[in-house]
């Protein structure tokens, strides 16, 4: 049954169709255990008695494939959530040791986390010694997703990685001041434009 459930797996059956299958095995089965009665002239409570162990063996069998096919699709779930965090959280190189992280969306402590081991892994990798991360895209910002952006920062900083912080909008600049969140000495820009700038990067026309 592990074998055959696996084969099934990845050659693309449905856990219905191996099911059916199982089915098909029931009744090949007590079919033969049926001819068997009426050729040896069993008893009746033979019957009974073999059913006690078709039964639970063939389903023994049918939770088999159910686990199976439940643990492929749990491992495909975990991918597809990998390759979703993985898009949720992009790096883009602009020049040679620049690059923009755009943060769009809501963040939680676990994104947090996810953007935080993006940033330095990127960061180290690129050999980038600017990091503008936008968070234009974000709604809210909160105590905890203001203090999870200045520990970006700092993280980033040990490595030598410069941060600066774009696209903090007007009502978003003023919850800050009201929650009293100190930003201490992170650099902010209103946009992407004017952080690049500063930095040196332009567009030649």
């Amino acid at each position: 049954a592990r074998d055959i459930g696996k084969i099934a797996v990845e050659n693309g059956l449905s856990l219905s169709q191996i099911l059916k299958s199982l089915t098909f095995l029931r009744t090949v089965i007590w079919d033969v255990f049926t001819e068997e009665l009426q050729q040896r002239k069993f008893a009746p409570i033979t019957m009974l008695d073999v059913s006690k162990i078709i039964d639970p063996f063939i389903d023994e069998i049918n939770h088999i494939f159910v686990d199976i096919y439940e643990a492929h699709n749990h491992e495909q779930m975990k991918l597809a959530y990998m390759a979703l965090e993985e898009l949720s959280v992009p790096m883009v190189p602009l020049s040679k040791g620049i690059a923009v992280m755009p943060i769009v969306g809501q963040i939680d402590t676990h994104r947090a986390q996810l953007i935080m081991e993006t940033a330095l892994e990127e960061s180290a990798k690129l050999q980038l010694n600017y990091l503008i991360l936008d968070i234009s895209g974000v709604l809210i910002v909160d105590t905890m997703v203001a203090n999870n952006i200045i520990e970006i920062v700092k993280a980033l900083q040990l490595i030598g990685t410069k941060a600066m912080i774009t696209g903090i909008r007007p009502e978003i600049a003023q919850t800050i001041v009201n929650l009293g969140i100190e930003l201490g000495t992170i650099h902010t820009k209103a946009t992407l434009e004017q952080a690049l700038a500063e930095i040196g990067f332009s567009i030649l026309n």
